[in-house]
């Protein structure tokens, strides 16, 4: 197995895993007004590009 020979310090780990964050999805509004994930339909109102794709959840 492989073993390291030197401890890496927490400045060097730290620097290595800068990469690993959660991207932020980015967020549209609706026509409606509610907040909803690009290329999908709306949660709220089950619209997408101003046609009504989805019954609605209300």
């Amino acid at each position: 197995m492989a073993v390291q020979q030197n401890k890496k310090s927490a400045s060097k780990k730290r620097m290595r895993r800068s990469h690993h964050h959660v991207a932020v999805p980015s967020v549209i509004y609706c026509q409606c007004g509610e907040p909803a994930l690009p290329h999908r339909a709306c949660a709220k109102c089950g619209t997408y590009k101003g046609l009504e794709i989805a019954p609605a959840n209300d």
